[in-house]
């Protein structure tokens, strides 16, 4: 790992020009493309539906819209179909990018998921007032499962660093979490791959992270 990777991961890049719309008080719509992590799959409340609590509670006298789409079981092959009428056509102030899972298990290559990856996020730097962020999935339950999906977030992270955009770490939340004593089994659903809703807030906790002022 590079000084300059190394880096962006213990000094994490915020969301400079999304906050600053928010703090503008001007209305801010945030897009959220991704799969069944964005789309809050088989629970009340997904990781948006927090994320828009936290913002609230941060910017009380902000505007803040946020547009949840998340397909389940999309990958980022599909998201490169939907990029232009899910994300572009809106002009959104920010962009949350969310891929991973699906395109390592039906087989898709980590150089796939790049091609696809690279993709949307020159389809969205079209829209020049859009600020993109990654997203990371989850971890999962076992060090096999997460050396095999590890291939994959490390794409989004060289993606990343490579145009220069804020990159959300979910896996390694969770991941902190774990080690902090929280047992996995308590944050997913019954395939212990889907996040249930303490799951959820936890990954909405992460992206809060870029929307967080940075501290003077």
């Amino acid at each position: 790992m590079t000084i300059q990777a190394r880096r962006s991961e213990t000094q994490p890049m915020k969301a400079d020009r999304t906050i600053a719309k928010i703090l503008s008080g001007e209305p801010t719509l945030i897009v959220a493309l991704g799969d069944s992590l964005t789309y809050g799959w088989m629970v009340s409340k997904g990781y948006l539906d927090f994320l828009g609590e936290f913002l609230r509670a941060e910017y009380p006298d902000s505007a803040i819209r946020i547009m949840n789409r998340g397909i389940p079981g999309d990958t980022a092959q599909g998201g490169v179909s939907r990029v232009r009428n899910d994300v572009i056509r809106h002009r959104p102030d920010c962009a949350l990018v969310q891929f991973g899972l699906n395109d390592a298990f039906v087989g898709c290559s980590p150089e796939q998921f790049r091609c696809s990856m690279e993709a949307i996020v020159e389809e969205i730097h079209e829209c020049e007032e859009t600020e993109i962020v990654i997203v990371t999935s989850v971890c999962l339950g076992g060090a096999k499962d997460n050396a095999f999906i590890d291939r994959f977030y490390r794409v989004l992270e060289d993606l990343a660093l490579k145009h220069n955009l804020p990159v959300v770490r979910v896996h390694k939340y969770w991941q902190q979490k774990i080690a902090g004593g929280v047992k996995f089994e308590s944050l997913v659903q019954f395939d212990n791959v889907h996040p249930n809703m303490v799951g959820y807030r936890y990954m909405a906790e992460a992206v809060m992270d870029v929307f967080s002022p940075s501290l003077s």
